[in-house]
């Protein structure tokens, strides 16, 4: 099966004047933004933490969060922390992304499109109660 790829761009919120654009991988298995460590310090980012990765054979071990960056992609921007992989390997745009930019994936001709319910911009959902109240439960 074909890959779904995207032409990404990718800025450090650190330092603006530090952007990459990258072919990116679409990963709907992956949970966040992949990009290989040269693509990191290139970017000049800051490491934030340490988390388990867990790898399709389920292999896991340890990686360095770093952060932040713009991710521009579809005519959408938001920012993400990014875990670094091994240098020159492929970037990956996962899960969080696409739910955070409303994109999905079209499965008919393998491309990523803004979400058609809500083509102009990102659409959030929050599942709670609005704040004027007139979604209550009714007791």
């Amino acid at each position: 099966m074909k890959k779904v790829t995207e032409k990404t761009k990718i800025t450090s919120l650190f330092d603006p004047t530090k952007s990459v654009e990258v072919e990116a991988v679409v990963d709907t298995g992956a949970t966040m933004l992949v990009l290989p460590q040269n693509l990191v310090q290139e970017l000049g980012l800051k490491k934030i933490r340490e988390v388990r990765v867990k790898y399709a054979n389920n292999h896991t071990e340890s990686k360095s969060i770093y952060g932040v960056v713009a991710v521009e992609l579809k005519g959408r921007t938001g920012n993400f922390d990014v875990l670094a992989e091994e240098a020159g390997s492929q970037p990956l745009l996962g899960q969080v992304i696409l739910e955070i930019l409303d994109l999905v994936v079209d499965t008919r001709t393998r491309r990523l499109l803004p979400n058609p319910l809500s083509p102009e911009m990102p659409m959030v959902e929050i599942l709670a109660l609005d704040p004027g109240g007139r979604n209550r439960p009714e007791n």
